[in-house]
């Protein structure tokens, strides 16, 4: 069971070149592509919240939150620890102490699942996906808010 979990559900994943690291402008709904280098991601089909990514940019913190939405209450998830670069503990350290900050990927990238980027003040970036408002009352079953975007089947 702990191979399974740890390693054979994850696959490394091709970054495209070009727009592997995306954000949502403060006035936009379309992401963009920010300046990356050194990606490096992981992903699985048995779960919609097993992405994780690594990567570097040029681009100051500052500069990005100046232009790109935040993100309130993300926190990453741990990976497996073979993919080294992907540290939740020390992430979450930067966040909670002020030296990142998680900005808007892209909203419902699947029903109820939101990728995020965090960013911190020394250019490591990671990203990872949340569940948002809509998934946690669509998977518990609560009743869903008019702000919910309708789901489709």
């Amino acid at each position: 069971m702990y191979y399974l979990q740890v390693y054979a559900y994850y696959e490394e994943v091709v970054p495209t070149g070009s727009d592997d690291v995306q954000l949502t402008p403060l006035n936009g709904d379309t992401p963009e592509t920010i300046l990356y280098e050194d990606f490096r991601a992981i992903d699985a089909d048995s779960s919609p919240i097993r992405y994780r990514a690594c990567f570097t940019t040029p681009t100051g913190l500052g500069t990005l939150e100046d232009i790109y939405a935040p993100y309130t209450g993300a926190a990453p998830r741990v990976a497996p620890g073979w993919f080294d670069c992907f540290d939740a503990e020390a992430i979450g350290e930067d966040l909670a102490e002020g030296r990142a900050k998680v900005f808007l990927s892209q909203r419902n990238l699947e029903y109820g699942i939101d990728r995020v980027v965090a960013v911190t003040e020394d250019g490591r970036g990671y990203v990872w996906h949340e569940v948002n408002d809509c998934g946690d009352k669509s998977y518990d079953g609560s009743p869903l808010d008019p702000t919910c975007p309708p789901r489709e089947n």
